[in-house]
């Protein structure tokens, strides 16, 4: 259905309900911070929990849900499993947002802006 006036339809439900879906997992700031070092490039579970300074059982089941949710990947090898986002358009969300909030930082001596829930 169009919006009025304006000619966009609007998404199905369908499709709301899956980027909700892939928001609400990308809410978790260390599942957040997971996709943000994949989106630079593969890792096994051992370099993430370094990178993003998780204990490895933690990384390795935050790991787990994106796999399921479909938003990150693995393949084998040799004896490790190697993680990456196949899925350029959620490195593209990703980036931007964090893009977009990092160019928003203010001095370190103002108070922390944070966004707030409607």
């Amino acid at each position: 259905m169009a919006a009025a006036g304006r000619g966009f339809e609007d998404p199905s439900a369908d499709v709301l309900a899956e980027a909700a879906a892939a928001f609400g997992l990308l809410a978790s700031p260390a599942r957040l911070h997971i996709v943000w070092a994949l989106a630079q490039g593969e890792s096994d579970v051992t370099g993430l929990a370094e990178r993003v300074g998780g204990a490895l059982p933690a990384v390795s089941q935050h790991l787990t849900k994106l796999k399921l949710a479909g938003l990150v990947r693995s393949r084998r090898e040799g004896r490790r499993q190697v993680y990456f986002v196949d899925d350029p358009d959620v490195v593209d969300v990703v980036r931007l947002m964090v893009d977009r909030l990092s160019g928003r930082a203010a001095p370190a001596d103002a108070p922390a802006r944070r966004l707030r829930g409607l």
